[in-house]
């Protein structure tokens, strides 16, 4: 993978820095490693999923989604390991069990094994969907760093790069992000609710409000049965909503876009087209060129 290809599947990935908010520390229970760096291998869930994004801020974490139904995948798993333990602390390593994490595996649409996942930032960028030798991989690890760098993700699992002077949140950012952290979405939305209430040009809330409220609205659905019901009702507003937030989460915002432009035309502009349209962009960010291409087209069917 080139680093062409590492930078563009950054740009078309989603900010999820919403739900992260602060930094986190390492896993409980992390075994410690030489000296003062811990572990560079974790095991991640769903319900400790949000710490490993998080992590991403400082870190790039390689994330490892395996099965072992799947020869490849465990072919894999160990080649990634060694090649992140060669690397001292710059790159954690958090492994997924993808048949025991569905959430996980939604989140990044994963289609087929193996299938191994960097974070950086927050932001999704494909590695591996194939088996590779050491070889291989430490060039793709190589390109990974190089990119990481350019984000400012230099930290490393020793401490360095850590902000220890970062502000505290605002209560209500806080009582969200600690609702997420429970895995209690609809606690995370009441506070970002109330956040809103009291300050309407609360950015960060309202990027908070939005991701939870499409984390929820994907939670335990069938892909392949949300594109055939959208397929068969194309101007039905529940089945277009759903596959459009599913191109957000998998990183597909211009097909996103695309898909309820057409439908704000085809159901004779319908408000709550227009509302969705809103909410993607403020999830997104305004200044992103993808939203300021949809807005513009959005304003010129409006008017």
């Amino acid at each position: 993978m080139s680093d062409a290809s590492l930078g563009s599947a950054l740009r078309g990935a989603v900010d999820l820095s919403s739900l992260r908010n602060r930094p986190a520390a390492p896993a409980p229970g992390a075994a410690s490693g030489a000296g003062s760096v811990p572990d560079v291998v974790m095991e991640a869930t769903d319900q400790s999923f949000g710490q490993v994004m998080e992590l991403s801020r400082q870190i790039p974490v390689v994330v490892d989604l395996f099965s072992a139904r799947f020869e490849q995948s465990m072919q894999l798993s160990p080649v990634i390991e060694k090649v992140v333990r060669e690397l001292g602390g710059r790159v954690l390593l958090a492994k997924v069990d993808v048949d025991r994490s569905p959430q996980i595996v939604q989140a990044f649409q994963v289609q087929s094994m193996p299938a191994v996942v960097a974070l950086i930032a927050g932001r999704p960028v494909p590695m591996f969907t194939s088996v590779v030798d050491e070889e291989q991989a430490r060039a793709v690890f190589g390109q990974l760093l190089d990119l990481a760098a350019q984000q400012g993700v230099t930290g490393s699992l020793d401490g360095a790069g850590a902000d220890a002077d970062e502000p505290a949140l605002p209560p209500l950012h806080q009582e969200a992000f600690d609702a997420i952290e429970r895995g209690d979405n609809a606690g995370a939305i009441a506070a970002y609710e109330k956040a809103l209430k009291e300050n309407p040009r609360d950015e960060q809330a309202a990027a908070g409000l939005a991701q939870v409220r499409l984390l929820e609205r994907i939670a335990g659905v069938n892909l392949q049965a949300a594109r055939q019901a959208a397929a068969e009702n194309p101007k039905g507003l529940d089945e277009q909503f759903l596959i459009a937030d599913l191109d957000i989460a998998g990183g597909h915002v211009d097909d996103a876009f695309d898909r309820l432009l057409d439908l704000f035309l085809a159901t004779g502009r319908e408000a709550a087209v227009k509302d969705r349209l809103i909410e993607l962009f403020g999830l997104i960010g305004q200044t992103d060129p993808r939203v300021i291409a949809a807005r513009t087209r959005l304003t010129s069917l409006l008017f």
